[in-house]
């Protein structure tokens, strides 16, 4: 595309994850997700697939969440070789807890003031990856 299709300017030229706000924007996204899913009546199905301490999955999600991105890749370089979808391959994720984590997300990110063209980005990838872990 032409900078001028993609309204060029130093945004575009910015990573994803520093368009996000670096680390701190990308864990202020994670952090009202999981809070969002813990006191939220409407996240209840896809709270119950996770274990009672959220801690692990805040910090884990963080660093997946900000290598995904275009930032430091350390949830990688701890698990040489792990693929995301396969480790959800167990869980049984079905379409109404995909759209609880889409929508809980996506939540997230705009409490969270996630600039709106990066949000709209986001959300189109993570529908397609939480319809991609509902069995078939």
């Amino acid at each position: 595309m032409s900078d001028e299709e993609t309204g060029s300017g130093e945004a575009n030229k910015a990573s994803l994850f520093d368009r996000i706000g670096g680390e701190d924007g990308v864990r202020a996204v994670v952090e009202r997700f999981y809070d969002l899913m813990e006191h939220e009546p409407a996240y209840d199905e896809l709270r119950a697939m996770h274990e009672a301490d959220l801690l692990p999955m805040r910090i884990s999600l963080t660093e997946f969440l900000s290598a995904w991105l275009g930032g430091p890749r350390t949830w990688f370089e701890s698990r040489p070789g792990t693929c995301i979808m396969s480790m959800h391959r167990n869980i049984a994720v079905s379409k109404t807890t995909a759209a609880q984590w889409v929508q809980a997300m996506s939540r997230a990110m705009a409490e969270a003031r996630i600039e709106p063209a990066l949000g709209t980005q986001m959300q189109q990838a993570f529908l397609r990856m939480a319809g991609a872990m509902i069995p078939r």
